[in-house]
């Protein structure tokens, strides 16, 4: 499920391949409506399929000419794009202190 607060769009509950197909329409709209933050902090449960709907948003974005950034990327989700070389290449925003 996603809910928009301001340029944030919240990513909650599981991101497996069951659920992955519609996260990624409904996180398509918010990036055309404006979302310049993708919050991972309310993901329960998730699967590779977490890093392949990150990715398909952040090439969105970067298509569209804007910026998107990634905040509270669970530990699962950073072991998983550390695993598949691209930890490195995800914008991750810095969280006020």
């Amino acid at each position: 499920m996603i809910r928009r607060e301001g340029d944030r769009m919240l990513v909650s509950g599981p991101v497996t391949l069951a659920t992955v197909s519609a996260l990624l329409d409904s996180g398509l709209e918010q990036l055309r409506n404006g979302a310049r933050i993708v919050d991972l902090a309310e993901v329960a449960e998730l699967d590779s399929s977490l890093v392949a709907v990150v990715l398909a948003w952040l090439r969105e974005a970067q298509r569209a000419g804007r910026p998107l950034a990634l905040a509270h990327p669970p530990q699962g989700f950073s072991t998983l794009a550390q695993l598949y070389g691209i930890g490195d290449l995800l914008p991750v925003a810095e969280q006020p202190h």
